[in-house]
């Protein structure tokens, strides 16, 4: 079943190609969506995939890359509304 979660990821993300590590691992985990950067400095994902590959993707994001620094994730889950088809940054 398809699952759709809301990511915000806080810290020192932006800047330190955190969008572009986070479309990397989610075309590895075939995970739909996108990432953009917030006014506030975090950045929002938002992506659609099974359940169980959404929670590796989720452990990913309290890491991300080695350049980023991540100080808190916070996960809200969504109705499957529309489906995306790959991933982009926006």
């Amino acid at each position: 079943m398809l699952n759709k979660v809301q990511i915000l990821v806080s810290g020192r993300v932006q800047g330190v190609y955190f969008r572009a590590f986070t479309r990397k691992k989610a075309l590895q985990l075939g995970i739909n969506g996108y990432a953009r950067n917030l006014a506030d400095g975090q950045v929002e994902i938002v992506a659609e995939a099974e359940e169980a590959i959404l929670e590796k993707f989720i452990l990913w994001c309290h890491k991300g890359p080695i350049t980023a620094r991540v100080d808190q994730v916070l996960v809200t889950s969504l109705v499957v509304d529309e489906v995306f088809t790959g991933f982009e940054i926006r």
